[in-house]
Formats: structure tokens, sequence, C-alpha cells
């Protein structure tokens, strides 16, 4: 049952007014004492240069902004008994942010030196953005944040991936102006079309206009209140402008305003929680106006300050051998009247200390912003029910990704809260639509008659399709650092357009694993699909596998990439990484027809072990082979089968080891990945001085950056894309980048000693075959049929 709020028809008490600004007073105190002082925290004695710290780095220009939408925000807490958390959009205004955290206790919990006194305060100022402290954003390190904030774009898209399935929560989110110039955060605010006020929780943007970036004003703060209003609306919010910079009159106004928001997301609640009725809500936002750096310095050797672009960062610089400039400083700190605020020991004065709210209801202390805390692990199907039946290997066919359409189709109905697939607009194409069996894609817009005839439309949709990697990626994240599950398929050249997400992702899990009080989340799953080596009508726009590259940048420690050849060891990956935690794992998959090589108990074992040699299709058995061919990726696995298959028949006596690779990163040594070989078992599988024919997915460069330090390295020839390509079938682009059956038995023939003159006309033959496939297919417009339904002869 959902309390409504009334709207206010009082104004605050004149005592609440006063300990809410005293509050923020405490807060803007600590902000500046974050960012100048690493000693003398509460001015006991006169702000002398040894206070001071050599080197001045911060962000003062957002910061009150966020520290009074902080203090607001707990009000209504504890007014309303409102489970809340809170997303600062400009991450670089973390002094806004930490202040109230550690005002309200919980830093000092989470990091008992920096204790509610003289000396913990210290510690707190001493170790913001200071070598073996803690950065200028809200990093993971930060308790109560889901969202650092250090690259713009990403808030709304984050909030509401913690508002998904929350339906208690309301996850405040401060956006700033310089942000909302941003692709992905523009993009974002349609977000709100796809939230079910019956089992979702809210989300509350309050965008704030400071009016500048760093040397630059914002465009939202210069267009006119009726422009951004009709923005706002236009996008589907309902604004709400709070304006002004009297610090009371503007405590007022935002009380108020905070009242009449929650009264309004309650009452959407409350109607569609009754009715059962899950409608589109034009949900309420804010617009925050007032100055940046606000309490700060006006003006600093005659320049102006506060309001202007020069508060972004550190307003007075050059403190050192600057009297005038220490003097403004020590001003600038007393002016917020610490002696009021904290009492001798150093600690916020009770009176001001009650305003924060309890537990778990503070918003630094929620659970919801340590997701792995409510974690629960996936009820999940025996992914060997989604078997390909195999009775020889590689001469049958499947569409790789259906049945694992299925198995998430299961998923999804066993964990009907806590799970969700993500997709652009392509899940039917990508071969997953069983998952309509059982949820629909989530549409709380307008439907028309045609929608029933395979729109696959629902409001208690829980597919969530959207034409924006960017929004899709930010909801996903978000769903998962609050402790839920999710999947998500994309094609893999726009798969890009999350790169930078990527990384920032990746780096906060990098940073968790050095944080023992933040609990383990589920990975983020990733399913890299209509590969490069498929696109037969989309050409050289869709042909890029370098994502793959992206990942390796990363922590071994988080990334994992995975390349399974067919159906089965598919299904054997994906079950892998739903029940792997703290890891971003990529799965390389196409969706079109393929061969099929592994029964599932064979599957289990080949990726268990994530490379290996396929018996069936070697013959050095007893001795050392000639060659060590290698396919790691479907189609790159088929040629490198093909190649072999034409060696053998031109070879009598060739003696070829076939190796497969499921995870990349097992061609890293074990000191540089966690999933790397050892040298003796790398030696071993590609031995130290025969040559090696790598058939690999992407571009391939990466392989050699993962294998540089073997012994066999020198011996290493790899093959994959090499940026040529167009409107081919399959078969031709292979051809353009040497990736083809053709290439690698030539390659192998130059590779092999014995072969190198007594091949001559076996090349020849191969030269032929390979010219006459590429005429067949200009002339056709497909591969030749005995070569495209090839299959393994022995």
């Amino acid at each position: 049952m959902v309390t409504p709020v009334a709207h206010p028809d009082a104004n605050l008490s004149p005592e609440l007014l006063k300990r809410i600004d005293a509050y923020w007073r405490a807060c803007n105190y600590l902000a500046v004492g974050m960012i100048y002082l690493r000693d003398n925290p509460l001015l006991r004695e006169p702000l002398r240069e040894e206070h001071l710290k050599q080197r001045l780095l911060g962000h003062w220009g957002a910061s009150p902004g966020l520290s009074f939408m902080y203090v607001h925000l707990n009000r209504i807490i504890n007014a309303y008994d409102q489970r809340a958390i809170f997303l600062a959009g400009p991450g670089h205004g973390a002094p806004g942010v930490l202040a109230p955290v550690y005002l309200e206790g919980t830093y000092s919990e989470v990091y008992p030196n920096k204790s509610e006194d003289e000396e913990g305060l210290r510690a707190f100022f001493k170790q913001f953005s200071f070598p073996g402290g803690i950065g200028s954003h809200c990093t993971p390190e930060t308790p109560g944040s889901i969202h650092e904030g250090g690259e713009l774009g990403y808030s709304i898209s984050h909030a509401f991936g913690a508002a998904f399935d929350n339906p208690d929560l309301l996850v405040a989110v401060a956006v700033g102006d310089g942000e909302a110039e941003t692709g992905p955060l523009a993009t974002s605010w349609h977000s709100s079309k796809y939230l079910n006020p019956i089992r979702d929780g809210a989300v509350l943007p309050i965008l704030h206009l400071n009016g500048y970036k760093i040397n630059n004003p914002t465009l939202l703060s210069r267009i006119p209140n009726e422009e951004l209003s009709n923005l706002m609306r236009g996008y589907g919010w309902t604004p709400h402008f709070v304006e002004g910079d009297d610090p009371m009159e503007m405590h007022q106004r935002m009380a108020e305003t905070l009242d009449r928001c929650l009264a309004e997301i309650r009452s959407f609640q409350q109607q569609a929680r009754e009715s059962g009725q899950a409608n589109r809500c034009h949900w309420p936002m804010i617009v925050l106006r007032t100055p940046k750096g606000w309490t700060g310095p006006k003006t600093v050797d005659g320049k102006r300050v506060e309001g202007f672009w020069r508060a972004h960062q550190v307003p007075l610089s050059g403190m050192h051998g600057n009297p005038a400039h220490l003097e403004q400083l020590e001003a600038w700190m007393r002016s917020y009247q610490p002696e009021e605020l904290f009492d001798e020991q150093g600690r916020l004065r009770p009176e001001l200390k009650a305003l924060a709210p309890r537990g778990e209801m503070r918003m630094s202390a929620s659970p919801h912003a340590n997701g792995g805390l409510l974690r629960r692990a996936l009820r999940l199907p025996d992914f060997r029910d989604y078997a390909q039946p195999i009775s020889r290997p590689a001469t049958e066919r499947a569409m790789n990704t259906r049945p694992l359409g299925a198995m998430l189709r299961d998923v999804m109905a066993r964990n009907t809260d806590n799970f969700r697939v993500f997709g652009p607009d392509e899940n039917t194409s990508n071969k997953l639509d069983a998952i309509y069996e059982v949820s629909k894609k989530l549409w709380l817009c307008d439907y028309r008659e045609e929608d029933a005839d395979g729109g696959e439309l629902s409001p208690d949709g829980r597919v969530l399709e959207m034409l924006s990697e960017h929004t899709l990626e930010g909801w996903y994240e978000g769903y998962i650092l609050t402790g839920r599950h999710g999947f998500f398929a994309t094609y893999e050249a726009f798969v890009h357009v999350i790169d930078s997400m990527y990384n920032q992702h990746a780096k906060w899990l990098s940073i968790c694993e050095d944080i023992p009080w933040r609990a383990r989340v589920s990975s983020l799953n990733l399913l890299i699909t209509s590969t490069v080596w498929r696109q037969d009508h989309n050409g050289f726009t869709h042909q890029d596998p370098g994502f793959l590259d992206v990942v390796v940048n990363k922590n071994p420690e988080v990334t994992r990439i995975y390349l399974p050849p067919d159906v089965n060891t598919l299904l054997s990956t994906v079950d892998h990484c739903l029940r792997s935690r703290d890891d971003i794992n990529v799965i390389v998959a196409d969706k079109q027809n393929h061969l099929q090589y592994l029964d599932m108990d064979a599957a289990i074992k080949h990726c268990t072990k994530g490379i290996g040699i396929w018996e069936w299709a070697s013959n050095d058995q007893g001795g050392e082979p000639d060659l060590v061919m290698v396919g790691c990726g479907d189609i790159p696995t088929k040629e490198a089968l093909a190649a072999t298959a034409l060696l053998r028949e031109h070879f009598a006596d060739i003696r070829i080891r076939f190796i497969n690779v499921v995870d990349l990163f097992r061609l890293q040594p074990a000191g540089e990945h966690p999933h790397g070989l050892n040298d003796a078992d790398f030696d071993s599988l590609f031995t130290k001085d025969r040559p090696v024919i790598f058939n690999f997915h992407g571009y391939p460069w990466l392989i050699h950056r993962l294998a540089y330090r073997r012994t066999n390295h020198r011996n290493l020839h790899v093959r994959g894309y090499k940026e040529k390509g167009n409107i081919n079938t399959p078969l031709e682009l292979a051809i353009n980048n040497e990736i083809d059956r053709f290439s690698l038995a030539i390659d192998a023939i130059d590779r092999v000693p014995r072969l190198q003159v007594a091949g001559a006309h076996v090349k020849e033959r191969l030269r032929d075959m390979q010219i006459e496939c590429r005429n067949y297919a200009f002339e056709h417009g497909v591969d030749k049929p005995e070569v495209d339904d090839w299959t393994w002869p022995y």
C-alpha cells in the first residue's frame, strides 16, 4: 500500500528551516575543507599555509547544489518514511555528496579511521584527491554511490535501472546542466516511458542549472524557462522550477516542491496499484537553478567567481605564498560558522545530527546502493535440457542462438522480479524471441490495433527494447548494481556505441575488488551477435569485431571473453556467466545456421577447459604434429576445419593437431589473467617449434598481443578480419580477409618445411578453387553449395 502525501499547505517551521540551513552550511564547510585542508579541520587556530594541501584538486562549483538536494531529500525520507538513494550525475561535485554521507555517520562506520571527531575529520579532509586516498568523483569508495559520474551522460539511465522492480524505492538523480548536453543523457529522458508504476519504484530527476561548465555557459541554462519547460514536457515529464540564490527562501521552495513531487509520485503509484492498471505516467522532475559555486567567494582578484565558470573547480588557487588568498579562504570557511555546527570533540551537534535518517534509511547506507547485499542467486533451469543433438561432429547445422532463447525464456519464467533481458531492437532478429512466450516487450505508450499481430507488446513486459544502446546499458548497469540480474544482446558492429560505458563499468568493478564492504554483484553479460562474418547484405558498416580489443584493455580480474562455436558450447557458457559475479562476460556467437561440433557432455568439458584439442579433427595422436591448426569463433572454426580436411586430402602423411579456443584469455600467461594457461600447458598444446595457423574471429593482432610472451610465438601465424569487406557472401568475405579454407591451406603449405616445394601443385589447385568460388558468388549471389554445405569428411 502506498501512503498518500498531501500537498503542502504550510511552510517549514522557523526552527526546522534554521536547522536545515545549518546542516547545509556544515556540508559546504566540509566540501571546502576537502579541497583545501590537510590540518586544522575545525579552524581552532588561525589558518596557516602548512594547514593547506600542496596541490589543490576538486570541484567546488556543483558541490553546494548537490548537498542542498541531499539535505532536502533527507527531510522527505524522515517525514514520509520514504526509502531513497541518490545519484550525482555531475560526479565531479563529489565533495557535495561526501559531506552529507560523512555527517550522517555512514562514512565513519565504513571507515573507522574517518571517525566523527576532529581527528577523523582531519583524515577525511586529507584523503580527498590525495595520493593513497580517494578520487574527486562519487567513486565506489563512497557509501551510497552506484554512479561515479566521472564520465557524464549515464545518471538517468542508471537511476531507472535501480528503480526497476524496486516498488518502494525513490531514486533521486542530480543531472548536471553540462551533462544534459551529452547524447546519452538526452536520450535517457525517454526512460520515463518504461517505468511501470505498479512494480517499479520512482525516479526523480533534479536538473541542476548552475549555468556553466568548465569555462563555458550551459545550453539549458541560457534558454527561457518556457522553452525548457516545453522541452521537458515534450519528453513526457512534469517540470517544477526552484530558482534563486537566497538560502532561506530556497530551502522553503525546495521543501514545498519536493513534497509536491512526492505527492504526485505516490498518487500515480496508488492509482495504478489499486486498479491493477499500469499506464504511462508523466512523472515529476525538478529544475533547480542556483549559482555555480553558491555561497563561495563572489570575486577573487577582482574577477567574478560565484555564479560564473571560475567557480567550477578550485575558486582560490595559488594559495602558497599568497597571504591575501589565504585570508580570503579563512574568511570563506568561517562564514559557515563551524563553531555553531560542531561540538568541542568535532562532532556535528545533536540537534543537527537528528535531521539525518537512521540506519538503512540513510541514502548512504541503503542496501540498494550496495546491491550485492540484496542479490539472490538466479533459479536456473538445467542448460542441458536445451542441448542440440549431435550424432557426428561437423555434419549437422543449427542456429546457435535459438536454443539460447528458449533457455532465457525459462530463466525469466523462474525469476519474475529480478531478471530482465535488454536489447536495442533485435531480440527477434537475434533468434531470442522465445522469451516473448513468458514476457513481452515492456510498452506503456499508445497501442494500435496492428500491434496485436506480432507486436509482442505489454505494459507488464520484462523485455526492455529501445534503439539506444546507451540507455539500455545504463539501465542494465543500474539494475545489477542494485542486486539483480540481466542479459544484453546486441549487434557486434554497434556494441562499440557503449565502448566508453563498458570502460567505466569495468573500472567500477576493478575498484570494488579492493573494497571489502562492497558485496559482490551479478556479472554483466553481453551477447555479441550478428557478427562480422555473416553480414551478407548489411555490408562493410556492419563488419567490426573490434569490441574485443576494447575489452582486453581493462583489468583482467573483471574481463572475460568467450567465443563458443556451436549451440552446446554457447549454452554451457551462458549458464556459467549467469552464475558469475563481479565480471563483464562478453560472449561472441552468431545467430545464423552453423555447423555443430560437440555433444553436450563434450561441450561442457571443452568449456570448462576453455581451450582444447579436438581429437576427432586431429591425426597427430602418438607423435609430433607437422602443423597446429586453431579455430576461434564459429566461421573461423569451420574454415579451419575445412582447411585441415583439404590438407589431409592432398597430403596423406601430414599430421595436424586441431585446437579450438572458447575462452580467449586462456592464451595469456597465468600471471597476466586468472584464466591464463601456464607455460607448460600452453607449450604442450601449441608445441615449442611447430607452425601454428590460428584462425581468429576478430582483428589478428589481438592474438599476438595476448600470446607475445609464449615460447612458440615466432611460429604463430594469425588470420582474422583485416577491414576488407562489402556486400559479400560469407565465403567471399572470408577469402578477402584470408581466413578461408584455401588461404589457410596455402599458408600451411608455406609454413611446413617439407611441403614448401612439394606442395606447389596443390597450392595452384587451391588458388583455382578459390577463384571458382569467388566467381560463383559474383554470378549467383550465394556461395557454391558444396562449399557452403561442407561437412567434416573423416
